[in-house]
């Protein structure tokens, strides 16, 4: 069947991507707006998009009065942000940060969970996050009237050192962090723990 995407709802069109894009990894981002209150929410229109340098792309959603939401506002401001990674261990915590707070409550601080100072950006580490990307916005780009997507460059990550195999080589323990992703549907989530292996090819002509 095709989907004319330009004849469609756009919570039809939401529903197809969301159900056939899968998995798809969690941001868990923190910022700080500039009255200094720390910001974090997930998302899991997200990927790393390259190395040299290391990048980052995010899509993030507006309010349906079409203004920003907390996380975009404070990127667009300050160019800052931190993606943390999501263990199994905290999916509640994560959970509970997509509620709709307003601007002046602390979501680290509403789910229960404790910020730790990043090196080289004012948004905090989330702890507990396995993996955490210290990262400025390198743009802003205006995808629609309720989106936006924001490429940042990645100054630094921190890794948990029990996951650390080769610090040297970069090689971490990526299985033992039980990671989690974004599924289908509202509420759905996937373990990374059935894993497969395939070596790579060479050409055959």
């Amino acid at each position: 069947m095709h989907f004319d995407f330009s004849a469609l709802p756009a919570q039809t069109v939401y529903n197809v991507l969301t159900s056939t894009v899968t998995p798809r990894p969690i941001a868990w981002v923190t910022t700080v707006s500039g009255k200094g209150v720390v910001n974090a929410a997930p998302f899991s229109f997200f990927n790393v998009m390259g190395h040299q340098p290391p990048t980052v792309a995010i899509g993030l959603m507006r309010h349906a009065n079409g203004e920003l939401k907390d996380s975009g506002a404070n990127i667009i401001e300050n160019c800052e942000f931190v993606v943390n990674l999501v263990p199994e261990s905290l999916v509640q915590q994560m959970n509970q940060t997509c509620a709709d707070y307003p601007p002046d409550v602390d979501e680290l601080a509403a789910a229960g969970l404790t910020a730790k100072p990043a090196i080289h950006v004012r948004p905090p580490l989330i702890a507990g996050s396995p993996v955490s990307l210290e990262c400025v916005s390198q743009a802003t780009v205006v995808t629609g009237p309720r989106q936006i997507v924001v490429i940042g460059r990645v100054l630094g990550a921190h890794v948990d050192d029990a996951y650390v195999q080769d610090a040297a080589r970069g090689y971490v323990d990526t299985p033992a962090m039980a990671l989690i992703a974004r599924m289908h549907g509202g509420g759905w989530y996937a373990r990374s723990s059935d894993l497969f292996q395939l070596a790579r090819p060479t050409a055959l002509v």
